[in-house]
């Protein structure tokens, strides 16, 4: 059946061919060694390190599972998570890998124009890239300039072509008269930065300086770090490429693209300050590095790291002013939910020099032996600074209950609770007054938001704070863990049925499908499911129902929205009924399951969420016969529960579905 695909730069019926090829284990087989083990096949999981493999790949039902990470997804989200692409850039490798044409649909003037002009500074950018290497490989001035500093750093040949290092020569403008020449536009290679007008002529921005070109996580040149070799009061040490439609500084980390494997394999981000940090670590075969390129850390950041790692690790020269400054950002790392260690390079050192003088297995055991947390750091070391003095003292204690207070994220809880404990040792002061102190805080955080939504206005993501926030914050206070409990798996289990049965044929009397049963019945289940996914997915599906058709479990494996695709995969592999059980403990109602038994599954599971609906409604019924201060009041009351209770033993005992009059 033909249905519209996401808006995208494909057309759709490229999308669907693609689809129609997609093999799971020849793609995933293409980089993981698999072995047949009965119906499924099975291999070491790319995700993290493991010896004996865990990672399986189910081609009936299109979708890989690691049970030892919990890593799953489809074809699709294996391209974009192993390769680090967006969902198009995936799309765009399956159709090369499957020779399968590209066809752009129509798109609007201006979306093209931004499209074209990123084109070309990615055009423009890959020239000068080719053109700087084989300017410090092939000229004169790059082998006995460029290629000499490089060769000084310790640099080999293949490490300077693996990063794809490069030098501009000292001449005016030989870059700009090349490029020129070449048909490039003069505008473009100017925003670019690679080309300055000075004295109103064309020039090269970078001569005399070797060239570090950054590039995007799928391997793209976005930009250009140049050093100047020669010592110039009057010229920067670096120039780095300006913003444009394609470089954006605070959202690039220098490396990304050649560390991404490993960080995800090894679970951990070491971050440096400088390109030539990175490149030394990776010759030495520590590969899960970037930089910051001397930039602050910022949110953009940390969320590129966390798309590979929840463990970063920052590696610090000697330098304590440095220390210092950096610290004081790293709160929003806290608050990203990264774990955050740090680790001092001793004084004089750089990670560069440093692992160049001790070697690459020392230096590694270094990095181990010398992680320091990074809460319990700053409390050290602005207690050292304090000393004696109260006041000093007094604002050291408000400023760590506020860097604790951001640690709030539910699954993280014991964490919060072990930072309150050590840091009172430590301060020693009453745990009770900073678990206080830490409350405070959040509720500050808590009213501003609500003084941000009451003028109307969306909340900053530094002051959002979730139901699960609050909930973990009452628990601190009581002593009492936080544990949620949903009936998620009862909400995934309609959706299974949906995607898997949907449109299987249901009744020959009164609905044709499964989706006409569920959709025909007077409820709706969207509002009735609490699982934001959930609902999600319910109302994707509604809408195509609505419209005339019946989507299968493809539209929704291979969606353009990743966490609908993941939890797509996600609900499909799930092998255990978790509904049969907890139907029958709570409600005393028996189900049975498999592919044969779709019929009673869609019944049961739909009268499951009614009869979860209705057991709400009797509770919130009794609270308001509670509060009841008139008869009639209590005698509607007792009218609704009457009616309730009724509905209620009806689907207990099986009877099929039940109307609210």
């Amino acid at each position: 059946m033909q249905f519209a695909f996401p808006k995208t730069v494909i057309a759709q019926h490229t999308i669907q061919q693609i689809l129609s090829r997609i093999d799971i284990v020849e793609i995933v087989g293409s980089f993981v060694k698999l072995k047949k083990r009965g119906t499924n096949y099975l291999g070491l999981c790319p995700f993290h390190n493991e010896k004996s493999p865990s990672f399986t790949v189910s081609p009936s039902k299109e979708i890989y599972k690691c049970f030892g990470c919990g890593a799953s997804g489809n074809t699709i989200s294996f391209i974009m998570e192993h390769e680090k692409y967006s969902y198009v850039e995936a799309l765009r490798w399956l159709a090369q890998k499957y020779n399968v044409e590209i066809e752009e649909k129509e798109v609007s003037a201006e979306v093209k124009q931004q499209q074209q002009l990123a084109d070309s500074l990615f055009i423009i950018n890959n020239f000068a890239r080719e053109y700087f290497s084989h300017n410090l490989l092939e000229s004169e001035e790059g082998q006995n300039v460029g290629l000499a500093y490089f060769e000084e750093r310790g640099f080999t040949k293949e490490t300077i072509q693996k990063f794809q290092l490069g030098y501009c020569s000292n001449e005016r403008d030989t870059f700009a008269r090349t490029a020129l020449s070449k048909g490039y536009n003069l505008d473009y290679l100017q925003k670019t930065g690679l080309v300055a007008i000075r004295n109103e002529q064309p020039a090269d921005n970078y001569r005399g300086r070797v060239i570090f070109p950054i590039h995007n996580q799928s391997g793209k040149v976005l930009g250009f770090g140049a050093r100047i070799l020669v010592k110039n009061d009057r010229a920067p040490k670096y120039i780095n490429s300006p913003e444009n439609e394609i470089y954006v500084k605070h959202k690039v980390l220098y490396g990304t693209y050649f560390a991404r494997h490993s960080i995800d394999r090894l679970n951990e981000c070491l971050l440096v300050e400088g390109y030539t940090d990175v490149i030394s670590l990776h010759q030495a075969g520590i590969e899960n590095v970037v930089a910051s390129s001397g930039t602050s850390l910022t949110v953009d950041q940390l969320r590129l790291i966390k798309k590979y790692t929840n463990n970063l690790t920052i590696l610090f020269d000697g330098d304590n002013a440095g220390v210092k400054a950096a610290l004081r950002g790293l709160d929003m790392a806290v608050e990203e939910g990264l774990n955050v260690k740090l680790v001092l390079i001793p004084d004089k050192e750089d990670p560069d020099s440093y692992v160049q003088k001790i070697g690459a297995p020392a230096f590694r055991q270094f990095v181990a032996d010398n992680k320091q947390d990074f809460v319990l750091f700053k409390l050290q070391t602005s207690m050292q600074e304090a000393g004696n003095d109260s006041t000093r003292k007094s604002q050291l204690v408000n400023e760590i209950a506020e860097t604790i207070s951001k640690i709030d994220k539910v699954e993280d809880f014991t964490r919060q609770q072990d930072y309150i404990r050590q840091c009172s040792q430590l301060l020693k002061i009453d745990e009770q007054g900073l678990i206080m102190l830490v409350n405070k805080f959040i509720r500050e955080r808590l009213q501003k938001r609500e003084q941000q939504l009451a003028r109307n206005a969306p909340p900053d993501d530094d002051n959002a704070l979730s139901d699960e926030a609050i909930a973990a914050m009452e628990a601190m206070e009581t002593g009492v863990e936080v544990v949620f409990s949903t009936d998620e798996k009862q909400e995934k289990e309609l959706v299974k049925i949906l995607l898997r049965f949907g449109d299987m044929q249901f009744s020959e009397e009164d609905h044709n499908t499964v989706a006409d049963y569920v959709f025909h019945l007077p409820y709706d289940f969207e509002s009735l499911a609490d699982s934001e996914i959930v609902k999600k997915i319910l109302r994707e599906y509604k809408s195509l129902y609505d419209g005339g058709n019946t989507p299968d479990r493809k539209w929704f494996l291979y969606h353009q929205d990743p966490d609908i695709s993941k939890n797509t995969a996600l609900i499909l592999e799930d092998k255990e009924a978790d509904l049969s059980v907890n139907w029958k403990e709570r409600f005393e109602i028996d189900t049975v399951y498999g592919d044969n038994a779709y019929l009673k599954d869609t019944i049961s599971t739909t009268n499951y969420l009614i009869l979860r609906k209705i057991k709400k409604l009797i509770l919130e019924n009794q609270q308001e016969m509670e509060k009841a201060d008139t008869f009639d009041v209590q005698m509607k009351c007792i009218e609704v529960h009457q009616h309730l209770k009724q509905l209620e033993m009806e689907l207990t005992q099986g009877i099929g579905t039940v109307i609210f009059r």
